[in-house]
């Protein structure tokens, strides 16, 4: 039987890994919880029914559309729900700065459903629309300034990090000769830049010739690796003793800092093994949940294809 969080948004957004965040999340009546990426507000639907009473719900997202749903998901909800706009690492360290705390701590990383079913928004290869990909649209980069504006060594870089793109050298260097004769200003200009820049075989490979080009620029454009590194710290310095965060990644790079981070966290003492006694004092301040990500089942896949590279972590607060 399909979970009834799926069933019910199977026409609209589909959260990912939605029933094994609520089961480690675990939320209590009365309890707080951030929604650090709300989105179309598709997992916090699920997590407000289990706080009722006096439960608090903060919504965090920097997409200005997202308003709109968080307007439609607080209609008659009678927990406290609060709509912060801004990007997520910035907004959890002011609210760890000023001592706000919560029980439960959520992180749905990268692109959203409702922005990649945006034409406009950029975010795609498979639709002809402005280059763009700001999650915020109000950010000063966009996709369009750094394709136009970066060296070739620089989209390089970008192309092998962000997005492991085996031609990333040669793709840079086509683009940069193109844009000398015009610069970017549609997404198929780019993709189809990109897909003439590859070996012939490469182009019927895995996917799309520009996926992994078009997913590099969103993350670079974005800050998305390095907003993760930010807001981490300031999740678990909110966090209550005994309050949970639950981080979904779709990215090697992103699981790579949560796994990173929950290890370090969860490790205590940093002596030296020759250290006959701990002389540094650290206790562990975390919990690992989950040794190994929990990853979509068969039938979540079936329903939502796009699940299939999500990876889910989570840890318990325990000092």
């Amino acid at each position: 039987m399909l979970p009834n969080v799926l069933q019910r948004n199977a026409s609209d957004h589909v959260p990912v890994l939605a029933e094994e965040v609520r089961d480690l999340l675990a939320v209590r009546p009365g309890e707080t919880v951030v929604d650090a990426t709300f989105g179309a507000g598709g997992h916090s639907s699920l997590l407000v029914s289990d706080l009722e009473g006096d439960g608090k719900l903060v919504a965090i997202d920097r997409d200005p559309s997202a308003r709109a749903y968080f307007d439609r998901f607080k209609a008659g909800k009678t927990i406290q729900t609060r709509f912060l706009r801004g990007e997520f690492s910035l907004v959890l360290n002011q609210l760890a700065a000023n001592d706000v705390q919560a029980d439960a701590i959520l992180l749905d990383l990268g692109v959203s459903s409702m922005q990649l079913d945006r034409p406009e928004r950029g975010f795609s290869y498979a639709a002809d629309a402005p280059l763009d990909m700001r999650m915020d649209t109000a950010a000063e980069l966009s996709a369009r300034e750094l394709v136009n504006e970066a060296d070739e060594r620089e989209l390089g870089l970008i192309f092998r990090r962000y997005g492991e793109e085996r031609y990333a050298r040669q793709i840079a260097r086509a683009i940069v000769r193109r844009r000398a004769e015009r610069p970017f200003e549609r997404t198929t200009d780019l993709a189809d830049t990109i897909k003439q820049a590859i070996p012939t075989p490469a182009r019927f490979g895995d996917g799309h010739p520009a996926k992994r080009v078009f997913q590099s620029l969103r993350i670079a454009v974005n800050d998305e690796l390095g907003a993760v590194e930010a807001a981490l710290p300031a999740a678990v310095r909110m966090l209550r003793p005994g309050g949970r965060i639950a981080v979904i990644s779709f990215h090697s790079l992103e699981d790579r800092i949560v796994k990173q981070y929950f290890r370090e966290q969860a490790r205590g003492c940093t002596c030296p093994p020759e250290f006959p006694i701990c002389n540094c004092g650290q206790m562990p301040v975390l919990r690992d949940l989950t040794r190994k990500p929990v990853r979509p089942g068969a039938r979540e896949l079936e329903l939502n294809p796009r699940a299939a590279s999500g990876k889910l972590r989570a840890a318990v607060k325990v000092a």
